[in-house]
C-alpha cells in the first residue's frame, strides 16, 4: 500500500535541505573554478601580448596597433569580449603581476587552483606563477591601485573576507590602507601589506577616520545624535564592514542602572576575535572631558557587571566629529581601554592620505635613528 508523503514530513524535509546543500556547493565549486579559469588565462594572455609586442618595434604607437588588430581577428574568431580596451585592461594585469611570485593570498580553493595551474598550457618562456583567489571583476578594480603595499592588502583582506567586487571597490575608495596605517606604527604597516589587518590587541581595529558616506547625511547639513544613530542602525550592514573584522552587532541604546539611575550605551558591539565587548558613543561636537569620562564609566560597568571570566576587558570607542588625541592622553590613565576616533560623512581625499602616511613613516623613521644617538651617546 502506499504510503502518502506529506508536505510537512520532517524527512522529505531534511531530503530537501540536503539535496538543495549539495547542488548549491557544487553550482559555487563551478563557478569558482571558472573564475580562476579567466583569471589565468587571461594573465597569460597578457603574457603572449608582452612577449610579442617586445620581439617588435619599443613605439606606443606600434603597441597599440598590436591590440587593435588582435582585437578585430579575436572578436570575428571569439565573439564579443575582445575590445581594444579589454586587452589594454589584460595587458596591464599581467605588467602588475607578472613580476610576483605570489600575491600573498590564503585561501580555502587554493590547492583546487594550483591543480587548475599545473594542467594549464604554458607559455614557450616560461615565468614563476602567481596564485590567483579572486574574480576577474576584483582583480580590475585592484590593478587600479598603484601603491603595491596597499593593493597586496586590499587582495588578501578581499579573499579573506570574500569582499563582493562592490565591497572592495567601496574599501579601496574610502582608503582603507591609509587609515589603518595612520593608526599604527612603522613595524605594524609593513604588515598590512603581508598579512593584512590582523586582529590580537584592541588598537587593531581602531581606524582613523571612520568613513561614513554610506549614511547620506550631508557634511554641512544639521542633525542629532539620535539622528546619526538612527541613520547607521539604518546601514548596519555597511557600518560592520567599516568597522571591520570580527565585529556582532547586540544592541542600541542599552540601558543599564546604577545608584538608581539609568544610563544608555548608544551602539553595543561584541569582537569574536578580541572576544569582548566594544561600546560606542557617538558625538556629533567636539570631544571633550566629560565625554571621556562617560565612555569610561560605561567599561568599568560592562567590566564589572556584565563581561564574563573568559572574556578580555570591554574597549570603549568615541566616535565624534572632532577628536583631541591631547585630550584623550591627559584625561585617562595609559592603561585605558578608550579610544578616540573621528569621523566624517564623505570619501578621503586619497592624495592626501597617501601624503599623510609617507610623512607619517619618514618621522617615525628619524625618531628612531634620534633615539639610537642619544643611546650611543649614553
Amino acid at each position: 500500500m502506499r504510503k502518502d508523503i506529506s508536505t510537512n514530513d520532517k524527512d522529505i524535509n531534511d531530503l530537501f535541505l540536503k539535496v538543495v546543500d549539495l547542488v548549491t556547493q557544487a553550482r559555487n565549486r563551478v563557478a569558482t573554478a571558472v573564475n580562476i579559469a579567466e583569471v589565468y588565462t587571461k594573465f597569460h594572455i597578457g603574457q603572449y601580448i608582452v612577449e610579442y609586442e617586445q620581439k617588435g618595434e619599443t613605439r606606443a604607437e606600434y603597441g597599440k596597433a598590436v591590440l587593435k588588430e588582435l582585437s578585430k581577428r579575436l572578436t570575428d574568431r571569439l565573439g564579443d569580449g575582445w575590445s581594444y580596451s579589454n586587452l589594454r585592461q589584460i595587458r596591464q594585469f599581467y605588467l602588475v603581476y607578472g613580476k610576483l611570485t605570489t600575491t600573498g593570498c590564503q585561501f580555502e580553493n587554493v590547492q583546487k587552483a594550483n591543480q587548475w595551474l599545473a594542467d594549464y598550457p604554458k607559455a614557450e618562456e616560461h615565468i614563476p606563477e602567481p596564485t590567483f583567489a579572486l574574480s576577474w571583476s576584483h582583480y580590475l578594480i585592484l590593478m587600479r591601485v598603484e601603491n603595491p603595499d596597499a593593493r597586496s592588502f586590499y587582495e588578501i583582506e578581499c579573499t579573506q573576507q570574500q569582499w563582493s567586487k562592490r565591497q572592495l571597490s567601496r574599501q579601496v575608495g574610502s582608503c582603507l590602507y591609509e587609515r589603518l596605517a595612520l593608526s599604527r606604527n612603522k613595524d605594524e604597516v609593513m604588515r598590512l601589506a603581508k598579512e593584512g589587518q590582523t586582529i590580537g590587541k584592541p588598537s587593531d581595529i581602531i581606524k582613523n577616520p571612520i568613513t561614513l558616506e554610506f549614511l547620506g547625511l550631508k557634511p554641512d547639513a544639521v542633525y542629532s545624535e539620535s539622528k546619526l544613530e538612527n541613520a547607521i542602525i539604518n546601514k548596519m550592514q555597511q557600518f560592520l564592514l567599516e568597522l571591520g573584522k570580527g565585529f556582532l552587532f547586540e544592541a542600541r541604546q542599552k540601558r543599564f542602572t546604577f545608584d538608581e539611575q539609568h544610563f544608555f550605551v548608544d551602539l553595543v558591539f561584541y569582537n569574536r576575535l578580541l572576544q569582548c565587548y566594544v561600546l560606542i558613543d557617538l558625538k556629533i561636537d567636539k570631544l571633550t572631558h566629560q565625554d571621556l569620562g562617560q565612555i569610561q564609566m560605561y567599561v568599568n560597568y560592562y567590566d564589572r557587571y556584565v563581561k564574563q571570566d573568559f572574556e578580555k576587558p570591554t574597549i570603549g570607542i568615541l566616535l565624534c566629529k572632532e577628536k583631541n588625541d591631547a585630550l584623550v592622553e591627559l584625561t585617562l590613565p595609559k592603561d585605558a581601554n578608550i579610544y578616540a576616533s573621528a569621523y566624517q560623512l564623505y570619501l578621503p581625499n586619497k592624495a592626501l592620505l597617501q601624503a599623510k602616511v609617507k610623512e607619517w613613516i619618514e618621522e617615525f623613521e628619524e625618531n628612531e635613528e634620534l633615539k639610537k644617538l642619544e643611546e650611543h651617546e649614553l
